[in-house]
């Protein structure tokens, strides 16, 4: 049997909270915790008529003031398709974990993990009917049967299929970019028009209203699962290897220092400018034609940034400060799955027919502000929460499922 994961050098200062088991890794819960900001400050933009769904525009449009203009800018190019990429690359590393836990509990691990997947998938169906159809924990469970089927191949194989997936990716992606640059996108703005209208009128109806437009919304998600698809395979596979390599656990070595800034610098080098070409593209100042080129370029360069991300904060972690920050973030982590969905929530009682139905009515930039000031109500509720229960709400239904017919492990 292996022994349990050390915690790394965050744990000398850690509250008993944080670490309730030996096998707990704090370094992984508090970049889930980072994460799970990111996604939902993009989220919040869909869910709030001011990106995606709402047809385009956005909080870009003629009607918003330069504040708006500028908070949108700025989720663009720093935060939107970054942050599922690095939840993906998370999930990729639980994976590991999760075989682990199989191993030390003497417990098979495919049967656990297709229960644990055919429970994801069922909480995302009833997420994506119910409150927002830009879930991804369908994706993840659907997606997750490669990593299941893939989990005997070595760290290095691993990893040569993670870069000829992303090969693949990023060849098909420029193709379609410079397809959709060479064509004058202008004619559909009436139409695109329309259907935000039509969106906007859905989601401030009733909850059957709500419902229906989710629904709708599906065929939208379908197209977008295939164009992305591929890069959370990617983000899977490089999430397995750091998990087999553990890479994300131990002490600060002069090794391990040396490498995640040259992760850093380069990610940001080649990261930054692709997300203010996709900022540029989606909100301005460049006009339609360019925005699905620019998004394009934007998306492959986002794994550089969100690899910028993990590895500076892996490196301000080792910091008396950062472990600070680490042990704040680790319980919202720990509980990501509960506070992922208590987002979304929050959004439809906010945003639709559910409550108050504010979908297109607010700026960006209040938006945004809100989400932030309720990101950090989940920090402080995590953290109590974490301090009694080992387990969120939604992550002890899980597990239930995952241990559906065997006795809960011990300890």
């Amino acid at each position: 049997m292996k022994r349990p994961e050390p915690l790394g050098p965050t744990a000398a200062i850690e509250p008993a909270a944080v670490r309730p088991r030996l096998h707990r890794i704090v370094e992984v819960d508090a970049l889930r915790g980072f994460a799970l900001c990111g996604i939902f400050l993009a989220n919040v933009l869909v869910m709030s008529g001011r990106d995606g769904l709402s047809g385009g525009g956005g909080s870009a449009g003629p009607t918003a003031s330069g504040l708006d203009q500028v908070a949108h800018w700025l989720v663009v190019a720093l935060v939107q398709t970054k942050f599922y990429l690095l939840f993906s690359f998370l999930f990729g590393y639980s994976f590991t974990l999760q075989m682990d836990a199989a191993e030390r509990d003497g417990a098979p691990f495919a049967p656990r993990m297709l229960r644990r997947l055919l429970g994801l998938f069922v909480l995302g169906a009833l997420h994506a009917v119910l409150l927002y159809p830009g879930d991804i924990l369908t994706t993840y469970a659907l997606l997750g049967l490669i990593l299941l089927a893939a989990r005997a191949v070595d760290p290095a194989g691993m990893w040569r299929a993670a870069l000829r997936v992303y090969g693949v990716v990023a060849a098909l992606y420029l193709l379609l970019g410079a397809a959709v640059a060479l064509v004058d996108t202008g004619e559909g703005d009436e139409g695109l028009a329309a259907s935000a209208t039509e969106l906007a009128t859905a989601y401030r109806g009733g909850p059957a209203d709500v419902v229906r437009a989710n629904m709708d919304a599906w065929s939208d998600i379908l197209v977008g699962l295939l164009m992305m698809g591929g890069m959370v395979v990617a983000a899977f596979l490089a999430g397995f290897v750091a998990g087999r390599r553990r890479l994300l656990a131990g002490a600060g070595t002069p090794e391990r220092t040396a490498r995640l800034r040259r992760i850093c610098l380069w990610g940001l080098a080649v990261g930054l400018p692709g997300g203010v070409l996709m900022a540029a593209g989606a909100v301005g100042p460049l006009g339609a034609r360019w925005e699905i080129p620019a998004f394009i370029l934007g998306m492959l360069t986002a794994p550089a940034l969100s690899a910028a991300y993990a590895s500076g904060l892996l490196l301000w972690f080792t910091t008396p400060r950062g472990a600070r920050l680490a042990a704040r973030l680790a319980p919202a982590g720990r509980m990501a799955l509960t506070n992922y969905l208590a987002q979304s929530l929050v959004m439809a009682l906010v945003f639709t027919g559910y409550g108050a139905a504010l979908y297109g009515r607010a700026g960006a930039a209040a938006v945004l502000g809100g989400t932030l000031l309720f990101y950090g109500f989940q920090l402080a509720a995590s953290a109590w929460l974490m301090s009694r229960h080992r387990l969120g709400p939604v992550e002890r239904l899980l597990r239930a499922v995952t241990l559906w017919g065997r006795p809960a492990p011990r300890g």
